[in-house]
Order: structure tokens, then C-alpha cells, then sequence
């Protein structure tokens, strides 16, 4: 297998995927600002399953942090399995899927705007069954994502409603970073051969714990689940600061880390996290903005478009680090591009 993988070659779309989604959701940003004005949610809900619902995790701090709207994961199966049909009134629940073709993720977002929620689908499939159950749809723009693993759909998804947060809270800092995000991830694409060098460390890797804290948590979560889809590597991703309770028993075991470290308000926990692991004996590298990061990515200038170069570069690491395993990460065992749950 050659280092071009089709996962690495998508993932290596993320800059013009952003300037395409940045240049041509003005529109229906502008529009979805103005509703959440008007209607003033008091709470949001998220609904997506895998590499979607870590996008949501990132969303999740986004929201809570700069819009200061509390957040809940809902689970589809308490109204496809349970048949429990949930009061939304006065919430924003937002949706995220890339085909938007998953039949709980639909029938939630159905419900949910019934009982009077605003409903928005963050989804690349524009004529798909959740774009049509949705009251405001904010396109990915990823064009067709192939590889089974999720890279550059994963990357649009946190950055789909970033413009949305900055029309709201007026934040210029945002709509700067915003700006010069596509250039950013055009950057992010140098490391590519660091990642690749330390993609090498863990070739031989059967078990692999991955941290953060904050914003860069979705990151790691996602990280989890393509080292488990395209490495066949058993990886659980633990927040830097939970890890501290039980989880750190998995020392003693020899467990190597990999660590997000964020250059945001989440740094200097985390860095001392991090200093305290590696006291104890902890193999741990880094990625991220935060300096001394074993793979640094660049800053973007400001925390909540940070996580996707550091998300980048992950996937950089990843694809090469199937194929020093002597895998197709195009073709994980057991799995398919879309996957239809109820």
C-alpha cells in the first residue's frame, strides 16, 4: 500500500473544503444567527453517532464556553428503541451526520421539531433525509468523502457552525481566525512528514490511551476511533484530568499516551497533567498548538479553530501509521461508509 491512501488524500482536502464552506454558507448563516436571536434557546441538544458525535463533544465546549448555552448528548435509541418522545420546546438541537441517511439521527431531529425546538443539520448530503427534516441546514461542503475512515467531513463538521458563534457574540478574533483557517490547514500540511516519523513510535502499538481536556476532548475521542478503524489498535481516549482517578492504574501496565495540548485556557492543566505523567514514567507525546508539542500544529488564533489543525494532523499520523502496520485504512474489516442504525 502507498502512502496515498484515499483517507490521506481526502484528509489532505481540508483546506479548500473550509474556504468552500467559509465562502458559501454566508447566507444560511446569517439566516440561522438571526432565528437564534429571535428565539433565544435556553438550552442545545446534540444527536450524531461516531466521528459525527465527537464533532458534537467539540461542539459542546463551544457552545457552553462562548454562547453560554448548557449542552446534552441525547441518545437516539430513547425515542427509536424506548419509544420516550422528549419535551424540546425552547431548545436548539443540532444534528451533525455526514450522509444524513442514519434512520434514528432523522426521527429525532422529526420529533424534536415538532415539539418546537429549532432544528438544524450540520450534513453533507444537501438532499438527504435529514437536511429535509431539519428547519436550517448548514452544508459541509466536503463534496464526496470515499475512504470509510471520516477525515475532511469530520474537520467541516467542527467547523460548520464556528461563523454562526462569531455573528452571535460579535467576536472579531473568531471571524479573523475564521479568515485564515483554509491558509492555517495548508500549513498543518507540512507536518505531514513528522507525522509520519512519529507515526513510527507506535507501529508496533496493541493498546494506545489518548488525552485532552476542553475543546481538544472531541479531538481525542475521534482520534480513539480512527486508530481502532484504521490500525485495528485497541485506543480509549480519557480527559487528561479523569485520567489522574482510576484510569492511571493502566501505568504499571505500560500503556503508551498520546496527548492534545491545546494553547487555549485548558493549557497549563493540561501541561501539568502531562509533566506529572511523564514524572511517573508515562511514554507520552503530543500534538497540538502548545509549545514544546512532540508534532506542534499551527495556531490559528483562536481556541475554537485550533482543534482542527490539531485534528489534521492527526489524521496524518494516522493514514501513515496504517501503513507502517502494513494496512489499508480504506478498508477497515467489518466496516462500511454509512452505517444505518434504529
Amino acid at each position: 500500500m502507498t502512502a496515498d491512501s484515499v483517507m490521506l488524500t481526502e484528509a489532505r482536502e481540508a483546506p479548500q473544503v473550509i474556504a468552500r464552506q467559509l465562502r458559501e454558507n454566508v447566507d444560511v448563516v446569517a439566516a440561522l444567527a438571526a432565528a437564534l436571536r429571535e428565539r433565544r434557546p435556553a438550552y442545545a441538544v446534540t444527536v450524531a453517532r461516531g466521528s459525527s458525535d465527537h464533532a458534537c463533544t467539540v461542539l459542546k465546549y463551544a457552545l457552553e464556553t462562548h454562547l453560554h448555552l448548557p449542552v446534552a448528548s441525547l441518545g437516539p435509541s430513547v425515542l427509536t428503541l424506548y419509544g420516550a418522545r422528549l419535551d424540546l420546546r425552547g431548545a436548539l438541537l443540532i444534528a451533525v451526520s455526514q450522509s444524513g441517511a442514519s434512520p434514528d439521527v432523522v426521527e429525532n431531529v422529526r420529533a424534536a421539531r415538532d415539539s418546537g425546538a429549532l432544528t438544524v443539520a450540520l450534513v453533507n448530503v444537501e438532499g438527504s433525509d435529514l437536511a429535509h427534516a431539519a428547519e436550517f441546514v448548514l452544508p459541509l461542503r466536503c463534496g464526496e468523502e470515499r475512504a470509510v475512515a471520516a477525515t475532511k467531513s469530520y474537520l467541516a463538521s467542527l467547523g460548520a457552525f464556528l461563523p454562526v458563534i462569531a455573528a452571535l457574540t460579535d467576536d472579531e478574533a473568531l471571524s479573523a481566525a475564521l479568515a485564515g483557517l483554509p491558509d492555517v490547514l495548508s500549513r498543518t500540511l507540512d507536518v505531514e512528514a513528522s507525522a509520519d516519523d512519529l507515526a513510527q513510535r507506535y507501529r508496533f502499538a496493541e493498546n494506545l490511551l489518548v488525552l485532552a481536556r476542553g475543546l481538544h476532548y472531541g479531538v481525542a475521542q475521534e482520534a480513539a476511533l480512527k486508530l481502532k478503524e484504521t490500525s485495528g489498535i485497541h485506543a480509549e481516549a480519557y480527559s487528561a484530568a479523569e485520567f489522574a482517578h482510576g484510569p492511571r492504574r493502566l501505568l504499571a501496565e505500560g500503556l503508551p499516551l498520546l496527548g492534545f495540548a491545546p494553547s487555549d485556557a485548558a493549557r497549563d492543566a493540561t501541561l501539568a497533567a502531562y509533566d506529572d505523567l511523564r514524572a511517573a514514567g508515562a511514554d507520552l507525546r503530543t500534538i497540538g498548538p502548545a509549545p514544546g508539542s512532540t508534532l506542534p500544529t499551527p495556531a490559528t488564533g483562536h481556541a475554537l479553530t485550533d482543534v482542527l489543525p490539531s485534528a489534521l494532523a492527526f489524521y496524518l499520523f494516522a493514514a501513515h501509521l496504517a501503513r507502517h502496520r502494513g494496512l489499508n485504512p480504506d478498508a477497515p474489516p467489518g466496516l462500511s461508509k454509512v452505517t444505518r442504525t434504529r
